[in-house]
């Protein structure tokens, strides 16, 4: 394996800045993923993971299509569309395509989660500290992660 150790080093003195400004951003609406199955979805992230449903109407670009949110806290939001007819593809990880998605919970909820994936046959695929990954239902990688927002194993990343 390379060690990047000087590239990294260069790229934060380059544009890690002390000072810097406000971001533009108010933060993340929603980050809309595909669904193959409304139902399917819906009862593995608000059952089984506990994201209230917020929403669910018809997709403004596709008619037919569902369009449906989860209350992933903090006043963030998940969302999926379905495309039915259009035949798509399984889950496929390509560049700039996403890697996964890592929630934070509380320390108490991340053991209770856990326990309702391991019961309800999800297999856990990795394991780091705080973090768990895993499926989601079309093959999305997911993560539980039990740090606060803005922290990542005892670092500020904020």
């Amino acid at each position: 394996m390379t060690d990047r150790t000087a590239e990294w080093n260069a790229l934060r003195a380059a544009h890690l800045h002390p000072n810097r400004p406000a971001s533009s951003a108010q933060g993340v609406h929603h980050l809309a993923l595909l669904s193959s199955d409304v139902e399917r979805t819906i009862a593995f992230y608000q059952d089984l993971l506990e994201f209230p449903m917020t929403e669910l109407f018809e997709n403004r670009d596709y008619q037919g299509s569902t369009h449906f949110f989860f209350d992933i806290g903090n006043g963030n939001l998940l969302a999926f569309f379905d495309f039915p007819g259009l035949d798509l593809g399984p889950y496929a990880e390509v560049l700039g395509s996403m890697h996964h998605l890592a929630i934070s919970v509380a320390p108490d909820k991340h053991t209770h989660l856990r326990s309702k994936l391991e019961g309800a046959g999800i297999d856990i695929v990795f394991e780091h500290d705080t973090s768990i990954y895993f499926m989601g239902p079309d093959g999305e990688r997911l993560e539980l992660i039990a740090d606060q927002l803005g922290e990542m194993y005892g670092t500020n990343v904020s």
